[in-house]
C-alpha cells in the first residue's frame, strides 16, 4: 500500500479558520502554525486531523479573544483515507483547545471526534462523547 500508515492528508493550511468545539469560550479560531511538523522550504505548514496546532481566537468571550492557545484538530472537511481503505470526511473543520501535553482545557466536546485524533491524544478520547 502507498503512503505512510496513519498519515492524514493535511487539509488545513496556515490562516485557516476552525470551529472551536469545546466549552472554553472560544467559538472561531485561526490557525497560526503546526507544531512539531518538519516542513519543506517555502511551503506554508498545513495541519490534518490529530495535529497539534497554535491558534488565535477570532470569535469568543472577551477574555479568550486575541489570545494564542495550543489546539488539536479533531475534524477536517478535506477527505482523508484510512489504512483499511475507507475515506473519511467531516462537514466542518474543528479543534479543541489543549495545553502542551494534550489535556483538554474545557470539560465538554461538541460533535464527533475522528478516531485518528482520539488514538493520538488519550485525554481527548476520554472527553469525547462520539468517536468516528
Amino acid at each position: 500500500m502507498k503512503g505512510i500508515p496513519g498519515r492524514v492528508t493535511a487539509g488545513l493550511p496556515t490562516q485557516a479558520r476552525l470551529d472551536c468545539v469545546d466549552n472554553t469560550g472560544a467559538k472561531v479560531v485561526q490557525l497560526i502554525t503546526v507544531l512539531k511538523k518538519g516542513g519543506v522550504a517555502r511551503r506554508y505548514p498545513a495541519a490534518g486531523v490529530g495535529d497539534m496546532v497554535r491558534v488565535t481566537v477570532r470569535r469568543g468571550t472577551p477574555d479568550t479573544r486575541r489570545q494564542i492557545f495550543n489546539a488539536v484538530v479533531v475534524r477536517q472537511a478535506r477527505p482523508f483515507r484510512r489504512a483499511d481503505g475507507t475515506w473519511v470526511q467531516f462537514e466542518d473543520n474543528a479543534c479543541v483547545i489543549t495545553n502542551e501535553r494534550g489535556e483538554v482545557q474545557g470539560s465538554d466536546i461538541k460533535g464527533p471526534v475522528s478516531r485518528e485524533a482520539a488514538e493520538r491524544w488519550p485525554r481527548i478520547a476520554a472527553t469525547a462523547k462520539q468517536i468516528v
